[in-house]
């Protein structure tokens, strides 16, 4: 009610008083009597408009479409073209606990859209639906799914699948990459040493099929993982898990026939669907597509100076605002890990975690005094052993002024794990792949290549060992073991930081634990190589808890430049020194066999990277590579 009307009615009820006054002794006139009236009518009017002003407010359901690639990084801000990485994890982790907690939001919708996500991130989305599950209905719907897919579906209060949709719940299946043959086929020698004789990085190269040790190794990682899925599907379906080990040896379903099985709830289209959601919230429920992102502006090209406006918004949006509020930062330190900084230009920016890019960022947390903890978020298989003793230098750095914690994302070993080790507390999900303590080294010998396209190489050379690191030949026997023993050094510091880094909580002796063998979050926590099962939102709460945080913003490191700010930074300097793997004639045959074999193709993407990165370096902090479908 207006404030208008509330005097109004305040007004009304004096004059009543008086007129009334003037019955009780005989002086009312006609005219007194008549302006009662029409105050008395006026006002019930006020009430009667008042009421049909308080129209019901329409439910709202916020609906998250899930698509394409879910990236560890979070999103770019960017003021003209919003969330240029909406479908990061972090994005949406903070979005749906946003929606869970906001009491305008009556239920939250998944669609699954041909989405690809790794077993890590299924059991991070998962844990913060179960939360949201607690306070209001979820509901996912899929067109198609795969175990994997199906896993963070069947955590919804109702999961529904299209008529004819298919489930494809086949469990999962492993496969390495080994090259060995294609290069005795072209005539390249590949010459490859390691620490620890699990330490199957090289294999690759070096083997036509896997290791006894590293078959061993392969079997105990996809049980663990095997495991982990099951006991999702199980508890969400309220199933044993021999029901769902019977599900996945069955294998494939229409939607159906999932119906029947149990797998899912019901099989609707979209379209009824959304009957269901107007049934259930309401006629006029209105969906929300884009809960919790940042919108970029709406732009009216007929307006002559709309353009100069959103130039000024634009110009405004890339001064550095300085916070005045307590903050928990995320360093994130994904994928593989090299030396040198970030290069990124309009088109294109090289991928991976650069040592001085990470470095300048952990500094930059260290100083800021706002910033009370830091969560290093890991998602990387490794990579330059120098890069990783780098980045470790500067988290213990930070550690001399406030917590570290890290959060593994889904995979966090050998030079992953390295720079992990001496967190206070580190957290993984069950299905993390992390451990890989060992080193590897290695190059390629090319001569016998060269010469059967009759090309030859003569060279001269000063010093006994100026040779050493050329393609023209494998090593000897005797550069073999000086070789061996610089990369036995690494691996004894390695090994250290992670006794010194792990102390009084590992449960086994280093050597029994180290040597490259792999784990899941699931085994490394039985052998004390983490603290703790549990997500990046865990960590974070974690490490605020630490310092007594109550209210505090979360920041994001190495910042990510926007539209503009990559615009400017290209004006100011033209040289680019971009130091991303060149491929050649693979950028042209690349798009031709991904659209035949996608996932392998990847794998050997993974392969040309660690082959450019040995070329560089030689040796090498990285995990093996292996397929994992689900």
């Amino acid at each position: 009610m207006s404030l208008e009307r509330t005097v109004g009615e305040r007004q009304f009820s004096g004059t009543n008083q008086g007129v009334f006054g003037m019955f009780s002794r005989g002086k009312v006139s006609t005219r007194a009597l008549l302006a009662c009236l029409t105050i008395g009518l006026t006002a019930v009017s006020w009430r009667t408009l008042d009421a049909a002003d308080e129209k019901p407010v329409p439910a709202t359901v916020a609906v998250f479409d899930l698509h394409g690639n879910i990236t560890d990084q979070p999103p770019v801000e960017d003021p003209l073209f919003g969330n240029i990485h909406a479908q990061s994890l972090q994005s949406l982790l903070t979005r749906l606990k946003k929606a869970g907690d906001d009491d305008k939001i009556a239920a939250v919708l998944i669609l699954l859209n041909e989405v690809s996500l790794q077993p890590a991130q299924i059991e991070e989305l998962r844990q913060v639906l179960k939360v949201v599950k607690a306070k209001k209905p979820i509901y996912t719907h899929a067109d198609s799914v795969k175990t994997g897919s199906y896993a963070l579906i069947s955590c919804g209060s109702r999961v529904a699948m299209a008529p004819t949709g298919d489930a494809w719940i086949t469990g999962l299946y492993m496969e390495g990459l080994y090259v060995r043959g294609l290069l005795d086929m072209i005539g390249v020698q590949p010459d490859f040493l390691t620490c620890g004789k699990y330490k199957s990085a090289a294999e690759m190269f070096m083997r036509k099929d896997s290791s006894p040790e590293a078959s061993e190794m392969n079997n105990w990682l996809i049980d663990s993982l095997y495991k982990s899925i099951v006991t999702m599907i199980s508890e969400s379906r309220d199933v044993t898990p021999d029901v769902v080990e019977g599900w996945m040896d069955r294998g494939i379903y229409s939607a159906e026939a999932a119906q029947q099985a149990k797998l899912i709830d019901v099989v609707e289209s979209r379209e009824e669907l959304l009957t269901f959601l107007k049934k259930t919230h309401g006629a006029t429920v209105k969906l929300d597509k884009n809960y919790g992102k940042k919108t970029a502006p709406n732009i009216d090209l007929e307006n002559p100076f709309a353009m100069l406006q959103l130039w000024a918004q634009l110009l405004n949006d890339t001064k550095p605002t300085k916070s005045t509020k307590n903050a928990v930062a995320i360093v994130h330190v994904d994928g593989p890990i090299m030396l040198g900084r970030q290069q990124s230009s309009l088109l294109s920016s090289s991928e991976g975690a650069f040592s001085e890019t990470i470095r300048k960022a952990l500094d930059k947390v260290a100083d800021e005094p706002r910033i009370r903890a830091v969560v290093l978020r890991v998602n990387s298989p490794g990579g330059s052993a120098v890069a990783s003793e780098i980045i470790l230098k500067a988290v213990r750095n930070v550690q001399t002024q406030k917590p570290v914690i890290v959060s593994m994302g889904n995979v966090a070993a050998s030079g992953g794990y390295y720079v992990s080790s001496r967190a206070s507390r580190i957290f993984a999900d069950a299905t993390t792949i992390t451990g890989s303590i060992g080193v590897v080294a290695g190059k390629l010998a090319t001569d016998q290549m060269w010469q059967r396209i009759g090309v030859n190489f003569t060279a001269v050379q000063r010093g006994k060992n100026a040779g050493l690191m050329q393609s023209s030949k494998a090593w000897t026997e005797a550069e073999k073991n000086e070789l061996q023993g610089w990369m036995d050094e690494i691996y004894g510091v390695f090994k250290s930081h992670v006794v010194e880094g792990r102390e009084g909580k590992l449960t086994k002796p280093i050597d029994d634990i180290a040597g490259g063998r792999v784990y899941t979050g699931a085994q490394a926590l039985e052998l004390g190589l983490i603290d703790e099962i549990g997500s990046l939102n865990d960590a974070i709460a974690y490490a605020a808890k630490e310092v007594k945080l109550e209210d505090y913003e979360i920041r994001t490191f190495p910042e990510q430049k926007n539209f503009l700010e990559q615009l400017m930074s290209e004006i100011a300097d033209k040289k680019q020194d971009d130091k991303r793997l060149s491929t050649g004639i693979w950028s042209v045959v690349e798009p031709v066999l991904k659209g035949i074999d996608p996932q392998r193709v990847s794998m050997i993407q993974s392969a040309l990277l660690q082959l450019d990165c040995i070329q560089q370096e030689r040796v090498m902090l990285t995990a093996p590579i292996f397929l994992l479908s689900h």
